[in-house]
């Protein structure tokens, strides 16, 4: 099992549009590729909140094949779109982990 992890910063002025887009838009997208089992979103506790709110979003992909098809055949569009729409009211960095147990 692979982990796909997409920390975001996102400003306060757009938190409440933010979340409710990546719970009705971006997630429904993302797993639509049938890349990943599933997908979840946590907020950040205990961080400062100064320039906004951290999220978590982890998808779940059965196999390392089937996130590298993620990544080779839809990331880029997806990333694209998100710019588009939020441009620099976020940031994000992302990790990949094996899940071992």
């Amino acid at each position: 099992m692979i982990l796909y992890n997409v920390t975001t910063k996102v400003d306060h002025s757009i938190a409440l549009a933010w979340l409710q887009w990546i719970k009705k838009e971006h997630l429904p997208e993302v797993t639509a590729t049938g890349c990943f089992l599933h997908a979840r979103i946590l907020k950040l506790t205990e961080v400062d909140e100064t320039d906004g709110l951290t999220y978590a979003v982890q998808y779940e992909a059965e196999s390392k094949a089937l996130y590298n098809r993620y990544i080779e055949k839809y990331a880029d569009e997806l990333r694209r779109k998100a710019i588009e729409k939020w441009g620099n009211k976020t940031i994000s960095f992302r990790t990949v982990m094996q899940v071992i147990e």
